[in-house]
């Protein structure tokens, strides 16, 4: 009101309108064309295609009353960035302080004020990581546990196996070729657990404790070759106690570049390969097996050798006197043989003499009988153009061609008349 009391008139607006200026001014100062670096603790992450991050203030010492933005990145972009923090084993999480670039949007159906996120600062998120990791092996080396499975006694022969992997993993498969090809009897006990992602500390520390009651050998952990973030469970602060408070000798053969990861650290054995990791225990067991089993056998071998000379030697005597005797004995059954053979010759001569005679007489009595010898005597044999013989009046027909067989040749003849003679 003035102060003679008439009210001032003032330019009112909407808020459909108010939102729009304001989101001029935000757009002015603070929008896609103006992107800025923002810093904050993340309180929560979502993903769902896109991400969603509500931010603190990081330098707020008070839970209840740091200030929250709402920051958000759209899936194209997520998807990048995604990729590139995970091959760089940084994970976004409650706690993480992180430096967000981007830009300040304004929804205004539901009055929120957001921030779209286009870029992530990696580098800095792996000097965070960096010093966790070594946080962590200094407290492990504090607290005595760096030593701790090293003290365990490792069996001179480990043949009982205990194995952490993800079956069908080339990691798997190189690990235990090693073991199936050695020709040694090697028992493999698996549990499967993931080598990798959120849910692998919590599975691979379950497995560790598993085995660990079994009274195995040894207790191997293996995985094949993977980006700093495929890697990061072997990084876990659970799976390093969980090593470290093992009974049972732990042997680590993880696949890594550059750093070793914190499983190898506090393992008894690491290897840089599954498959050097298999090599590795091949080679105990074949070391033990030349100790105690090839070279024992060997001077037995040794031995056995002069007792097989001294053998031969005599057994060469014995078979110089035994042929001289074989000898003898041969030629007087060689004697009785050629006398032998003297008899049945003269035994098989009177024997072919007496079959000759008698194949003789048979040989008459066929001739007498030969059908040829009728056929010049004056008889004949009438048979059909076909070959049949004709045996009576009935097998042939009136003007049927018939052929006569005599003694010195055949003839062609034709029937014209048939009679049957009375029996």
């Amino acid at each position: 009101m003035t102060d003679d009391g008439a009210v001032e008139q003032r330019e009112i607006i909407d808020v459909g309108t108010f939102y729009q200026l304001l989101t001029a001014q935000l757009e002015s100062a603070y929008g896609r064309r103006h992107p800025r670096w923002i810093r904050g603790e993340v309180a929560k992450v979502y993903e769902k295609t896109h991400l969603y991050v509500d931010l603190v203030d990081a330098g707020s010492s008070s839970d209840t009353k740091r200030p929250v933005l709402n920051a958000h990145c759209w899936a194209t972009q997520w998807n990048v960035i995604k990729r590139r923090l995970s091959d760089d084993g940084v994970t976004l999480k409650a706690g993480t302080v992180v430096n967000l670039f981007g830009y300040v949007d304004l929804y205004a159906p539901s009055g929120r004020i957001g921030f779209t996120v286009t870029e992530v600062d990696v580098a800095g998120l792996l000097g965070d990581v960096a010093r966790r990791r070594l946080e962590l092996i200094a407290r492990l080396r504090a607290e005595g546990l760096l030593e701790a499975n090293r003290s365990r006694s490792v069996s001179p022969v480990p043949l009982r196996v205990g194995l952490v992997a993800s079956p069908q993993t080339e990691g798997f498969s190189d690990f235990t070729g090693q073991l199936l090809r050695s020709g040694y009897s090697f028992e493999i006990s698996l549990v499967k657990a993931l080598v990798q992602g959120e849910a692998a500390p919590a599975q691979l520390v379950a497995a560790i404790e598993r085995l660990d009651t079994e009274g195995l050998d040894v207790l191997c952990i293996v995985r094949g070759g993977g980006s700093r973030g495929d890697l990061a469970c072997f990084d876990d602060e659970r799976v390093a106690r969980a090593i470290a408070a093992a009974r049972t000798p732990v042997f680590t053969g993880i696949g890594h570049t550059g750093d070793e990861a914190v499983a190898d650290l506090v393992a008894h054995t690491s290897a840089i390969t599954p498959t050097k990791l298999g090599e590795d225990l091949v080679s105990v067991v074949d070391e033990w097996h030349r100790r105690n089993v090839r070279e024992p056998a060997r001077t037995v071998i040794e031995a056995a050798d002069s007792i097989v000379e001294e053998a031969t030697a005599f057994l060469g005597e014995r078979r110089r006197t035994m042929i001289f005797a074989v000898r003898d004995r041969l030629r007087a059954e060689q004697r009785h043989l050629i006398a032998t053979r003297e008899r049945v010759d003269l035994a098989v001569g009177y024997t072919i003499d007496r079959a000759e005679r008698w194949l003789e007489t048979v040989h008459r009595l066929l001739n007498a009988y030969d059908p040829q010898r009728r056929l010049v005597q004056g008889w004949s044999i009438v048979s059909k153009p076909d070959g049949s013989i004709v045996r009576s009046v009935h097998d042939v027909t009136e003007s049927e061609d018939v052929v006569i067989r005599v003694g010195d040749g055949e003839m062609a003849a034709s029937i014209t008349a048939r009679e049957e003679k009375d029996a």
